[in-house]
């Protein structure tokens, strides 16, 4: 509907710009030969007014692209969120992700560019080239081929910039996604003197980047002035053309002026689409990009609202591989726990922990066909995403806070979240009186990444953020990583806490102080169970089978 009151007002604007050259006409042709005083006022009149109209109207059909172009970008803002959350999961690189981003704002830019509005005047070529063939018909063909000429211009123009375009789009990304990782990791770049030989990788990139965008701005720039050029000898040719057909008594004074006026309306919009083309081109490839990257999402829509779990959580036959790799990191793993169950995840490094509650979570999906996570018997893909996060409480090995207060990062950033139910969240942490002894407690601003905090307290603040709404499933990985002995404490209540409450709680542990209230305990070796039930019969199993290897080792020594 916004698209088509835009062409009412182009219409309308199209019209209006042959005020001028009538207003010439008239006055070469009328008002000069009758020497007629108020004829000349009267007509001038008409021209302030329809010249007022013209630039009212024009100035309206701008910023009506311009609010497409915002409604365009609240559409997709939510949208572009989605991606670049979905897209590490979906075997996408970091640089697809904030390409989204750029996208985005690439095609919004475009819209309030004076791109849109040639494009919409193009239509009324053919009416100002009729108009001219009126005038006379050579000085309708000299304009027509002239018109043509710059058609052409325009689809070489096309096909010189489109594939520098899409080149500097990708060097783009990686610069990008290169300048954002010397960024998270400048302490270690400080600690190692590693910033000079960094420096050369981003010099390279950067060139290679900058390689790109000059090509294609070198072809769209270079077309661009040709097609100046042409408008300008164009225009001048048609003027010179008149003066022939007026010497030969063919056409009048005023012909002249009301062609080379007419003329320069009726190329101008294609010289405006041939300068804005790159950024037609990056729009119309930006555009592309988001839609193939929506048409990746999985349709986080379920059918159906599931009840809320409560009964328990089984894995059955769950093979699961990184995102986008084909080799599976954890094979055919089988295991049930009931409400107020805790089952302590324990094995070496590289034995597939991390992959399994990534995939209990739903943050990893089975490999196809390989098995399911099931809570209360329904798989995580028949959940809504949305809805199941809330049954849900993941406290991962790698702690991030985000950019906010401690009470945003506690309530998921939940804007209608109640007071009540954050203290309440971080009280089942043992968090509480940390928070008040901060200097502004709660509304404590965490800073990038939470680096205004320790290690340990953004550890506890994120148990806090686990334990909000008090969901039915709480996975810790290796959640006392960096407390100290206070923590370590802490996190016991926490785990006591909620299994007397009837949650499921997966603990992830190489310390023995988080398996003090495990119930069952999963030990996993290469991807595989290694053996699962309850804590006393695994553990002796598990430290039966060490002393069994250390024993050949002893009797070599």
């Amino acid at each position: 509907m916004a698209f088509r009151g835009v062409a009412l007002f182009t219409a309308m604007v199209n019209v209006l710009a042959l005020t001028g050259s009538l207003y010439m006409l008239q006055i070469y042709d009328r008002v000069i030969p009758s020497r007629s005083l108020p004829t000349l006022v009267g007509l001038t009149i008409i021209m302030i007014g329809l010249f007022c109209a013209h630039g009212l109207l024009d100035l309206v059909r701008g910023r009506v692209l311009a609010r497409i172009g915002a409604r365009f970008d609240e559409e997709l803002r939510q949208k572009t969120l989605d991606i670049v959350l979905a897209m590490p999961f979906a075997g996408r690189s970091g640089s697809d992700a904030s390409q989204a981003v750029r996208d985005l704002d690439s095609i919004r830019n475009f819209l309030w560019s004076p791109g849109p509005t040639a494009f919409f005047d193009i239509p009324w070529v053919p009416l100002y080239l009729g108009l001219i063939f009126a005038l006379h018909p050579m000085l309708g063909s000299l304009a027509a081929g002239g018109a043509i000429f710059l058609v052409i211009l325009t689809l070489l123009t096309e096909f010189r910039t489109a594939a520098p375009l899409k080149a500097a789009a990708a060097s783009g990304a990686e610069r990008a996604q290169f300048f954002e990782m010397c960024r998270r990791n400048a302490e270690l770049v400080r600690a190692h003197g590693m910033a000079h030989h960094l420096g050369t990788v981003w010099h390279s990139i950067a060139g290679k980047h900058l390689d790109d965008q000059l090509k294609s701005s070198d072809a769209a720039s270079g077309l661009g002035t040709i097609s100046k050029i042409v408008r300008m000898l164009l225009q001048s040719a048609i003027l010179g053309l008149g003066a022939y057909l007026v010497i030969e008594e063919q056409a009048s004074a005023g012909v002249i002026i009301a062609a080379s006026i007419m003329t320069s309306r009726a190329l101008a919009p294609i010289e405006i689409v041939i300068g804005n083309w790159k950024n037609f081109v990056g729009a119309r490839q930006a555009r592309t990009r988001l839609e193939d990257l929506c048409d990746a999402l999985p349709d986080c829509e379920a059918a159906v609202d599931l009840p809320p779990p409560n009964r328990k959580l089984s894995v059955q036959d769950l093979s699961v591989a990184s995102p986008g790799d084909q080799k599976l990191l954890i094979h055919n793993i089988n295991f049930e726990a009931s409400a107020g169950d805790v089952v302590g995840i324990i094995g070496p490094s590289a034995s597939g922990k991390s992959t399994l509650v990534r995939a209990l979570v739903g943050a990893w999906r089975p490999a196809t066909g390989r098995g399911f996570v099931r809570l209360d018997g329904a798989p995580l893909d028949q959940w809504n995403p949305l809805k199941l996060g809330r049954h849900i409480g993941y406290l991962p090995q790698e702690i991030e806070l985000f950019y906010g207060t401690i009470a945003q990062n506690i309530c998921r950033f939940d804007p209608e979240a109640e007071s009540e139910r954050i203290i309440a969240a971080a009280q089942n942490a043992g968090v509480h009186d940390m928070i008040l002894n901060l200097p502004d407690g709660y509304g404590t601003r965490v800073g990038d990444r939470g680096n205004t905090l320790s290690a340990g307290q953004r550890q506890r603040i994120a148990l806090a953020r686990a334990v909000y709404g008090e969901p039915f499933l709480i996975v810790l990985d290796e959640p006392n990583s960096n407390l100290d002995a206070e923590g370590d404490n802490a996190l016991s209540e926490t785990i006591k806490t909620f299994k007397s409450k009837g949650r499921i709680v997966i603990v992830v542990a190489h310390r023995p102080s988080a398996l003090l209230h495990v119930d069952k305990v999963l030990a996993l070796a290469n991807g595989q169970v290694a053996a699962f039930g309850s804590k006393e019969e695994v553990l002796r199993k598990v430290i039966r089978n060490v002393a069994q290897r250390s024993e050949p080792m002893a009797a070599a020594e």
